[in-house]
């Protein structure tokens, strides 16, 4: 395979999702080594998770609650293009996942600020007046790998794929070993699954 071709890459993310923001950094570290261009989508949690039964009510709170920063990056999205997501994640991601900031409308606006968009877009996680927008983005993820998976899914031309789950994010060589051999296996027809149970938490150090 040669690697002086430039590669589009498709990732669909749910900005409060600690394990697609590892997974987006990995992905990041490839495109610092190897010639990709990284178009950025929307997913959410909180619609993948609709009308489950038998949660408990405060992971229902934390759903709802999930869906606010996704409002506010699809407003900036309708605002600016798609072109200001990838950087706004990188604010709202940041301030989530490694400084523990709470997800409240003061967190969005500093995201925003940082990002050079309008802060007053944060005004949006309060609306559903984006949740259209969210879902067909959303959907468009998922069909392409099914329902029964989570965030991210990531496409390489007609090849998507949800994952890979990995923490710490590789780096360095370790980052293009593992971008070469999930292309590998995503690619390979007729492969669904590679999957083992999770022991450690996110680790973002």
């Amino acid at each position: 395979m040669r690697h002086d071709t430039p590669t589009t890459v498709d990732f669909w993310f749910d900005p409060t999702c600690p394990w697609a923001w590892l997974t987006s950094r990995w992905v990041l570290e490839v495109a610092r080594q190897r010639p990709l261009t990284v178009r950025w989508h929307l997913m959410s949690l909180t619609v993948l998770n609709e009308g489950r039964t038998g949660l408990p009510e405060r992971w229902h709170r934390d759903l709802a609650g999930r869906l606010e920063p996704v409002r506010v990056c699809a407003a900036a999205e309708q605002r600016y293009g798609p072109g200001v997501l990838g950087r706004l994640y990188t604010e709202l991601g940041t301030r989530f996942h490694l400084e523990r900031a709470p997800r409240k409308p003061s967190t969005y606006a500093a995201a925003l600020a940082a990002a050079g968009l309008d802060a007053a877009l944060a005004a949006a996680a309060g609306t559903g007046a984006y949740d259209d927008a969210v879902r067909a983005s959303h959907d468009d993820a998922v069909g392409r790998v099914g329902a029964d998976v989570g965030t991210p899914v990531v496409a390489v031309g007609d090849v998507a794929f949800f994952g890979p789950v990995v923490t710490p994010a590789p780096r360095g060589e370790a980052a293009v070993r593992l971008w070469d051999g999930v292309l590998a296996v995503s690619a390979t027809d007729g492969f669904f699954e590679l999957k083992r149970t999770r022991t450690r938490q996110p680790v973002f150090t």
